[in-house]
């Protein structure tokens, strides 16, 4: 076997340091049944245990005298065990043998721990409700808010879309509001059409007054006003009021 394997072996052989408190005081309820509990109401302890256990524990290497220091404070501090600490409660050793009374002081003292912690305790939850109710506030606000802006939407929608159609250009309404005067057309006689005759050409729903230029046969070839020179059909001539 090498060294190094030798090495292995015996660390793995050497026994494991207990990682805190809690598996320092199961150990120790494990270990001293009739002393230490992990469930129930918790008996007094013997003033000076901790030595006892210093003793008791000399060569174990799972704890050591700091981890029994904490373990103890954290055991002594549990409310089950501040409970337990009541005027005339017998205090016991590591074997579960009585060692004396539990005097008024130290029920006064243990009373007062547990006040304590319940007030640090009823404190903390305090601190967690106004947190919540603060935190579901802010939340509340922000939703409200939101549909504020969301209920705002819809109302200014459609006034714009009817902004957009009932708005027409000046233009258009002046157009709508101007009335035309009716015009009456009379067709011409196309036996009686002649050269240089002035008529009327319909265009486009528009009479335009024109100038006879030649009579043929279906059409008459005409000049408007604007100079414009245009055959039209004798249907599309019309007599000059």
């Amino acid at each position: 076997m090498t060294e190094q394997q030798t090495e292995q072996k015996e660390q793995q052989t050497e026994p494991q340091k207990l990682s805190n408190s809690k598996a320092v005081i199961a150990y120790l309820a494990e270990r001293f049944p009739l002393c230490f509990s992990l469930e129930g109401e918790a008996k007094p302890l013997k003033i000076g245990i901790f030595q006892d256990l210093a003793t008791a524990l000399e060569h174990d290497e799972t704890v050591s005298k700091t981890q029994l220091r904490h373990a103890l404070r954290q055991y002594t501090s549990n409310w089950r065990y501040l409970y337990g600490c009541k005027v005339g409660a017998e205090r016991v050793d590591l074997q579960g043998e009585s060692c004396g009374v539990l005097e008024q002081e130290h029920a006064d003292h243990a009373a007062e721990q547990l006040q304590q912690a319940k007030a640090k305790i009823a404190e903390r939850k305090a601190q967690m409700r106004a947190a919540l109710k603060a935190k579901n506030a802010e939340k509340t606000s922000a939703e409200k808010q939101r549909n504020d802006r969301a209920s705002r939407k819809p109302s200014g929608a459609p006034k714009a879309v009817r902004q957009l159609k009932t708005h027409k250009p000046q233009s258009a309404v002046k157009r709508e509001n101007t009335v035309r005067p009716a015009v009456n057309l009379t067709p011409v006689k196309v036996e009686n059409l002649l050269k240089g005759q002035q008529v009327k050409v319909k265009l486009a729903e528009k009479a335009n007054r024109a100038t006879v230029l030649e009579v043929m046969k279906d059409s008459a070839r005409v000049q408007l006003q604007s100079g414009i020179m245009l055959n039209v059909a004798f249907e599309h001539l019309y007599n000059v009021e």
